[in-house]
């Protein structure tokens, strides 16, 4: 992907920086995310026709607040490669240039309406007065004469500038945002008018170079592990139809904290796709007694991965020993788990822990990546060209640990049975809806206390079952979905009527932040 000319957005620790990078993806230019301190070395290799500077939590008047390297911002003014800053990229685009930056004593957060001032390609196409999404207590209050305000709110007299002379913009408000009603045009026009881009990422295209390059560089066997998850299953097939099926070797470990019959799924779709040599270990017991006693959720989470990892050396030691000529280790890595989260943006690559026990054992084994540079949605356009099943590709996101981390409190074989069957439930219940697709995720929890309840006119003291379900673009940020009440009311009376072991539903209506999605 390096000699593709690429759009750079700097990370300057914005809660929304992968979204502005998922956003130029979706317009079909290939974006690609660096941290705020790039070396002008990196940056030239990148071989950027565009940047932009993301949002942060920083003031740019405060000692030590994130700005790029003096030789890299002087080499995109000097080489006139356009520049949009966002936010926290705004100020500091002025701040740089000479115009002053303070803090307001009102703050905009949330929806402002924008006043557009006067004709210019950023807002082209768009009306004099549109809403935008604002999140911002600093604020541009002067200029210099070398620069034009385009727009104003209420509270912000410079909403968005540009250079008189240079392809210079920013604007204080999240083009990125969907609330911001215009802000697909306005990213649209920064890329098409203002820098003159012609598009040059198309998912499927790109999937398919990567598979062709595949072909040319692996030359040997291939061992990776699938968990049922659209990423796992997309890198295989990429891998196999690199390889063929007869030199991919596909591990399924059944951890026992999986969902009703997912184990089953999961190597009927491998059959499906044509994958020879498939080996299913049933490892349910190994977890469960590990896990015993355990009720601290990092530590949950410690002990499924070693216990995975040891698990799949194991087999792989096994099949090394009976097959031999490995020489590939495949990872499921999209691009958000190769950059670090945080202001610091660098793109690593992370070798995942079950992994390393692997290779610790089976030397001179290389990582192969093939959706390193994909996000989540990319990836299940991908799948669908590669023909996938819809029920993989649709799928909710679901922790690595499984069901272990949404059971709060020690996990039991009884805790298991009773939210194995509440999953299914829930999950048949929203699909049967027309609801599963429009949400980011919905699943049940359950909880460690039990309460009183009344079945059969017998009083009982059962379990209780949190349900949660959220709209998200990318788990950064999400919100409770307000599904309709007689929805709720008709899962709720399943839930208690046929889960054994459950009298109470509770719907959890937090957003993220404070809450993260997943209890635990």
């Amino acid at each position: 992907m390096e000699s593709r000319r690429s759009v750079l957005v700097f990370d300057f620790g914005g809660q929304y920086t992968h979204l502005i990078a998922r956003r130029v993806r979706e317009l079909n230019f290939y974006s690609v995310l660096v941290p705020h301190s790039v070396s002008l070395e990196e940056f030239l290799r990148l071989n950027p026709t565009a940047v932009i500077f993301s949002g942060g939590p920083s003031s740019i008047y405060v000692e030590n607040s994130p700005k790029p390297e003096v030789e890299v911002f002087n080499y995109i003014v000097r080489s006139r490669i356009p520049l949009l800053g966002i936010c926290y990229g705004h100020q500091l685009i002025a701040s740089l240039l000479g115009g002053r930056v303070s803090r307001k004593e009102k703050a905009e957060y949330g929806l402002s309406v924008l006043r557009v001032l006067r004709d210019d390609p950023l807002f082209s196409g768009t009306p004099e007065t549109q809403v935008v999404w604002m999140s911002h207590r600093d604020a541009v209050d002067w200029l210099p004469e070398e620069f034009v305000t385009l727009a104003s709110t209420e509270y912000s007299e410079v909403a968005a500038f540009r250079h008189r002379s240079l392809p210079i913009y920013g604007v204080q408000f999240h083009p990125e945002v969907r609330h911001t009603e215009y802000g697909r045009a306005i990213l649209e026009n920064f890329l098409k008018r203002v820098a003159g881009l012609e598009p040059n990422w198309f998912v499927e295209d790109v999937a398919a170079e990567v598979i062709s390059r595949l072909k040319k560089e692996l030359r040997g066997k291939a061992l990776t592990a699938v968990s049922g998850g659209v990423d796992s299953l997309t890198a295989a097939v990429m891998v196999q139809k690199a390889v063929g099926s007869d030199n991919i070797y596909v591990i399924h470990v059944n951890t026992g904290l999986l969902r009703e019959g997912e184990s089953e799924r999961t190597l009927e779709v491998l059959r499906r796709m044509g994958f020879k040599n498939l080996f299913y270990v049933d490892a349910s017991s190994l977890f469960l007694d590990r896990l015993r006693g355990v009720t601290d959720p990092e530590e949950k989470r410690r002990v499924v991965a070693k216990t995975f990892a040891d698990v799949f050396a194991e087999k792989a030691l096994e099949l090394n020993r009976e097959v031999g000529g490995f020489r590939y280790l495949v990872q499921g890595t999209i691009y958000p788990d190769r950059v670090e989260s945080g202001a610091t943006g660098k793109a690593t690559a992370k070798i995942k822990s079950h992994h390393n026990v692997v290779m610790e054992a089976i030397p001179g084994l290389e990582i192969v990546e093939p959706l390193a540079e994909f996000y989540k949605d990319e990836v299940r356009r991908i799948a669908r060209s590669l023909g996938l099943p819809e029920e993989v590709i649709t799928q909710h996101p679901f922790p690595g640990p499984g069901l272990a981390v949404r059971i709060v409190g020690e996990v039991t074989e009884e805790k298991l049975r009773i939210l194995r069957k509440a999953t299914g439930i829930v999950e048949e219940e929203f699909r049967k809806a027309g609801l599963y697709e429009k949400v980011w995720q919905a699943f049940p929890v359950l909880l460690s206390v039990k309460t009183v309840g009344v079945k059969g006119d017998e009083r009982s003291y059962e379990y209780a079952l949190a349900l949660r379900v959220v709209e998200s673009e990318d788990a950064m940020t999400a919100s409770f979905a307000k599904l309709p009440w007689d929805f709720l009311e008709r899962l709720a009376e399943r839930l208690v009527n046929e889960v054994e072991g459950v009298n109470r539903v509770l719907y959890d209506v937090t957003h993220k932040p404070p809450a993260t999605i997943e209890f635990e």
